[in-house]
């Protein structure tokens, strides 16, 4: 289950936000029923790169044995 406050992996790309599959966010709601979730993705300097609304099923509970990666942001 997963809750406020969590990592989380994009299992599919949200382009509206130039959010791509991988790219990891950290929960700040959880709606009713954990059917979709507020999500904050932030660049590795701390800025917030954007704030995306996610159904659950493009969503994963991010693991122990993974790495982060990174990517530069596509322009606008």
């Amino acid at each position: 289950m997963i809750r406020e406050h969590d990592r989380i992996v994009l299992t599919a790309p949200v382009a509206r936000e130039r959010l791509e599959k991988g790219d990891v966010g950290t929960v700040v709601d959880v709606y009713p029923d954990g059917k979709a979730f507020e999500v904050e993705f932030t660049t590795l300097d701390g800025h917030t790169a954007a704030v995306a609304t996610v159904e659950a099923s493009s969503v994963r509970p991010v693991t122990g044995r993974e790495i982060t990666h990174s990517r530069e942001l596509t322009a606008p």
